[in-house]
């Protein structure tokens, strides 16, 4: 268990990796995040659970391990029951490119897919949900082999035990549960699966699952559900690919828990965290009055070690969500004069740039090459703009910039690899703005904080 204080993005520790973010406020009125954990370099997620809580979204506890993929006793068991995933027969668009992507490089990915998914595979747990009923705690889960199930504890975080596996195949699981008492459960990857759940919340009859709540084709659904309700409507939320690629959250509403659903629009988009932005999986819900959504971005160029971070959102008068931007600063007020802004907490990249490791801060900006631009959400501040303090390697120039305007050059003469303080003059009225760092020139330049005043 591990103990932590932070109301900035992203969230966790760096060396902690939760992503597909299922926020649940429970019954202790504490907030949980139910989600996958990278710490493997070859492919998302991994062999274990680790739930995240807080009781005021700045004290956050990172629970031990509440659940393995070993524990999953149908895993890799040949006679386990197996259900389909992804409906070859209807080729999305989506899967279009990908046959004929595959194709162009002499593949066949259907075959490709169908030979891999009888091959044993590691015990990977992916995106899970969790909701509690009559005080005990169900936690809903997928595995590589298309397969899902529930688990059982007494106890908010964990651990789950006595998994069982539910009569349906696909990815990203999610539950709710009406007004009424009633639960549901959604699933599915390019075309969701909803179906009402049982009173013992661990089954299902498989003749009323209903397909096709949200589709690639009619609502950009990519995977990734996740279901909410505000007022008399359901907000269906989910990895949205309506500019190309499954890196917003979107959602559908709907006034029945099975659909009909019409798609309403973006929530939060991740392109532009990292060079290798290319899932989104997250939650919206309210806590304390107040909405938010929950959502990961990518680090390190590559497309995992995803990590949490969280965004207010409003839901206006007529129900619809406005899209919000990434933020660095979160749920927290705009930084402060004098406050140090890492480089890791850079909430938008443009080019070749991205957050890596560093042995001294941890992680740092780098990869920087000219034309590179690297945007800070918000800063603030009551008097005048007047300078800014660099912790950096390498040599470049960079102009900086607030309220989109150039306020000051900064240049950095050093060494690669060898760690400066620069600071230079700026000029800029008071007020709240982003900060923009344009890259002119660089030469192994990395940049691991900054401070303005």
């Amino acid at each position: 268990m591990k103990h932590f204080k932070n109301m900035r993005n992203p969230v966790l520790p760096l060396d902690i990796h939760v992503p597909d973010s299922e926020a649940h406020v429970m019954p202790d009125g504490k907030l949980y995040i139910y989600g996958s954990f990278d710490d493997r370099e070859d492919v998302f997620c991994s062999e274990k659970y680790h739930v995240v809580s807080t009781p005021d979204l700045e004290n956050w506890t990172i629970h031990d391990v509440s659940l393995t993929g070993q524990q999953i006793p149908w895993f890799n068991n040949p006679d386990a029951p197996k259900y389909p995933g992804i409906d070859w027969a209807r080729p999305t668009p989506f899967i279009q490119k990908m046959l004929a992507a595959a194709a162009g490089n002499g593949d066949d990915m259907k075959e490709k897919f169908e030979k891999e998914s009888e091959e044993e595979k590691p015990a990977l747990l992916f995106a899970p949900d969790c909701l509690e009923r009559d005080g005990k705690y169900y936690l809903y889960f997928c595995m590589p082999d298309d397969s899902e199930g529930v688990a059982v504890s007494d106890r908010p975080e964990g651990p789950f035990t006595d998994p069982i596996q539910l009569p349906c195949g696909g990815i990203d699981p999610a539950i709710f549960i009406d007004d009424d008492g009633q639960a549901y459960y959604y699933w599915g990857q390019l075309f969701s699966h909803g179906v009402k759940m049982n009173p013992d919340m661990r089954s299902f009859d498989p003749k009323e699952i209903k397909d096709d709540l949200v589709t690639e084709e009619e609502h950009f659904f990519h995977e990734g559900s996740s279901m909410r309700k505000i007022g008399d409507t359901y907000y269906y939320v989910y990895a949205d690919m309506e500019r190309g690629k499954p890196t917003a959250l979107g959602y559908s509403t709907s006034q029945s828990p099975l659909g009909p659903f019409t798609y309403q629009g973006i929530i939060i988009d991740n392109d532009g965290c990292d060079p290798a932005s290319w899932n989104n999986h997250g939650s919206i819900e309210c806590v304390n009055g107040q909405w938010y959504v929950f959502y990961h971005r990518c680090s390190r160029g590559v497309q995992q070690h995803r990590r949490l971070c969280i965004e207010p959102i409003t839901i206006n008068p007529d129900g619809m969500i406005g899209e919000v931007k990434m933020t660095s600063q979160g749920v927290g007020k705009p930084f402060a004069p004098g406050e140090t802004l890492f480089g890791y907490q850079a909430c938008g990249l443009k080019g070749t740039v991205y957050i890596g490791l560093d042995e001294t801060f941890g992680e740092k900006l780098m990869n920087i090459s000219s034309g590179d631009e690297v945007i800070f959400r918000y800063v603030q501040n009551d008097t005048d703009w007047s300078e800014i303090t660099m912790t950096c390697a390498g040599s470049g120039k960079l102009q900086i910039m607030l309220y989109g305007i150039v306020v000051g050059n900064i240049e950095i003469t050093g060494e690669s690899g060898k760690n400066q303080t620069v600071s230079a003059k700026i000029l800029a009225p008071a007020g709240e703005t982003e900060l923009m760092l344009k890259a002119e020139a660089s030469d192994g330049l990395e940049i691991m904080e900054i401070v303005l005043k």
